[in-house]
């Protein structure tokens, strides 16, 4: 059993900025993994940013019933012509994969002109641990997700939240790695504003650091993207 809720209850759809004119008509991210590793998080985070750069932003959340280990799915709209918190099938601009089977989940939403940033690190579900199901090797995940998209992008984000300070980043970096694409249309330096208030001033470095080195990380293994919603 799921449920689905609004996204940052209580933010607005549109910044207030006057004089920012959106030139996005729509951008659509969804972001999925497990319970426990800030899932929520980052959306929140990119809706804020979002609206920040005075953006147009949709988003809800599709929740699991169990708080650490169960489903979690995010959804991020941004642009002049999106009215609905939900992605339609096929539409994702950009897939962000927590968990490897719940990129895989979501395979319905991508298209060839997709992107998907996926974490290789596997969350073994409880069914898999007691032997009342199977969990797809990462090769048969990789399969199935190129041929939907054709545009992937593997990143060992646990190993670069060790090497950012702290192992709980992972999202902080999954973060970073999404920005380091060049295809959002938030600049990076309102995401890193956005991050720096959101932790206590003893946590934030680490997490901008996380932030930095997933960027870093998949614009090593990605080339340099053109196209209207580059911002720096």
């Amino acid at each position: 059993m799921h449920w689905l809720r609004s996204l940052c209850p209580g933010l607005p759809l549109q910044s207030d900025i006057t004089g920012v004119k959106g030139m996005v008509r729509e951008f659509n991210i969804l972001i999925t993994g497990v319970g426990g590793q800030g899932v929520v998080l980052m959306s929140e985070l990119l809706g804020r940013a979002a609206v920040a750069d005075g953006l147009r932003v949709r988003g809800s959340e599709i929740l699991g019933m169990a708080i650490r280990g169960g489903s979690v799915t995010s959804v991020i709209r941004i642009g002049d012509e999106v009215y609905g918190p939900l992605i339609p099938m096929g539409k994702c601009n950009a897939l962000v994969g927590m968990e490897p089977a719940e990129a895989l989940r979501n395979i319905a939403y991508l298209s060839k002109s997709s992107l998907v940033i996926l974490n290789t690190a596997v969350t073994v579900p409880f069914t898999v641990s007691v032997g009342e199901s199977k969990y797809p090797s990462l090769a048969e995940i990789l399969e199935k997700l190129g041929k939907a998209s054709g545009r992937i992008i593997k990143l060992d984000a646990a190993q670069i939240a060790q090497e950012a300070g702290s192992p709980l980043t992972i999202n902080i970096v999954m973060l970073g790695a999404l920005f380091g694409t060049r295809l959002l249309p938030i600049k990076v330096a309102t995401m890193k504003e956005t991050i720096q208030a959101h932790f206590p001033a003893k946590v934030a470095p680490v997490n901008i650091k996380a932030f930095d080195l997933g960027y870093e990380a998949c614009r090593q293994v990605t080339p340099r993207q053109g196209g209207q919603h580059r911002r720096g």
